[in-house]
């Protein structure tokens, strides 16, 4: 009997201290905290993407147009239809003057400078003639062009003038008329003598009238044709196509 009892003790010690480490283990896995987010990302598969607060996404910057450089030679001659009209009697020194390229420019079978590009520049001179003699005369020259995105560009151009016409011609016919008019009227009231004395007084009426006259201006107006020539090699941003 007192074995009995003592086995049964000893069976009874056994099953609890086997049954502790077990409820120990369970309390202290209830016990600890929650992961955190640094620990939750240990072990997972590389690629995948984690959150992050506050983080935005940097857009790629977009791709600047391409460009390559292209050089007129001194020489090439650009169309030009002149948007500023001007004068010998209307201009004056300086005098802002634009135009448009009436067709397009190539080189090397790649256009350079599209139909309408503009050119713009100024007056050189405008001389009105005199009244004794001298002509109309105005001048101007092209130094910038402002080609589709690249923007303003200097450049050399020759002058570009025009002439008013001789009036000499002209100037006798005044005199000349006058003067055998008052040789035809002289002869009939004054025969031979009152014809040379008509001769005179008409050839000096005709003669004042001239000096008292100013000889043509000269005039281009909006939409003249210009040839415009380069003096200097001029380069070019041209876009890639």
């Amino acid at each position: 009997m007192k074995r009995l009892t003592i086995l049964a003790c000893s069976l009874a010690l056994t099953s609890a201290c086997s049954g502790m480490p077990a409820a120990q283990g369970a309390n202290t896995l209830a016990s600890r905290p929650a992961s955190t987010s640094a620990e939750a990302t240990v072990g997972k598969p590389a690629g995948t993407p984690v959150a992050t607060s506050g983080a935005t996404a940097t857009p790629a910057d977009p791709v600047a147009p391409a460009y390559r450089e292209v050089t007129l030679p001194s020489g090439t001659v650009l169309p030009v239809d002149l948007e500023t009209a001007v004068g010998s009697d209307t201009s004056r020194v300086e005098q802002p003057v634009s135009g448009r390229l009436r067709r397009a420019v190539s080189v090397g079978g790649a256009e350079a400078l599209p139909a309408g590009t503009i050119v713009s520049g100024h007056v050189t001179a405008a001389q009105r003639p005199g009244k004794v003699k001298g002509r109309g005369m105005v001048a101007m020259r092209f130094t910038q062009i402002d080609p589709p995105g690249a923007g303003r560009t200097a450049m050399s151009t020759a002058t570009i003038s025009r002439l008013a016409p001789a009036t000499k011609k002209a100037d006798a016919v005044k005199i000349g008329a006058p003067a055998a008019a008052g040789a035809v009227i002289g002869g009939i009231i004054g025969g031979k003598g009152g014809a040379g004395k008509g001769a005179i007084i008409g050839g000096a009426g005709g003669t004042g009238y001239v000096l008292a006259t100013r000889g043509k201006d000269v005039r281009l107006a909006k939409g003249s044709d210009l040839a415009v020539k380069l003096t200097a090699p001029l380069t070019l941003r041209v876009p890639l196509r």
